[in-house]
């Protein structure tokens, strides 16, 4: 069980990768296992996995992450993970009318870290993005326009090293039986 915990420490937002070095897609099948198997409300999985690890659809990919001048990295990572929402199950939709909570949203969050452990332990570096072209991704990845693209994860051999997490105090952010903000 020590090895969940050793992944959640090395797992860390990389943007720099071996342009040159191609994710096996023997991994990318794996992390997308891994993915599949995330929780959802009501066993819902409002998800759907694009693998993007084709070399002019990674370039075109990473032109639409890096609009505005965001994501500049992009353009070094041989694959990347669209996850594009799919409608909730009827049960998982009224509960969240209900709760007032959309949780596909926080589903396809869930897949989403699910994927970044998995590809560490891939021994794959990875970042996730929200900021995209999210109308040029469509166009690209032939999403109906009715779907929307949520997050998209670059996958890659890192060239970065580990670093240090730099996280608040466990004091500050937890606390036991009530809410307790120091």
């Amino acid at each position: 069980m020590d090895r969940i915990y050793e992944l959640i420490e090395q797992r860390q937002s990389d943007r720099a990768y071996d342009a040159d070095k191609p994710v096996e897609r023997e991994k990318t099948e794996r992390i997308i296992e891994a993915a599949r198997l995330a929780p959802s409300a009501c066993n819902s999985q409002p998800w759907h996995f694009i693998v993007v690890d084709d070399h002019e659809k990674c370039r075109a990919t990473a032109a639409a992450l890096a609009s505005m001048g965001m994501n500049k990295f992009a353009s070094q990572a041989p694959c990347f993970i669209v996850i594009v929402q799919e409608s909730p199950n009827f049960t998982a939709r009224l509960g969240g009318w209900i709760k007032n909570k959309h949780f596909p949203l926080i589903d396809c969050g869930i897949a989403a870290s699910y994927i970044t452990l998995a590809a560490t332990a891939e021994g794959l570096g990875s970042c996730i993005m929200g900021w995209f072209d999210e109308k040029r991704l469509k166009r690209l990845l032939d999403v109906p326009a009715s779907k929307r693209i949520l997050l998209v994860v670059a996958l890659g051999y890192s060239t970065q090293p580990h670093r240090d997490k730099s996280r608040r105090a466990l004091d500050e952010i937890a606390s036991h039986n009530l809410y307790n903000k120091y």
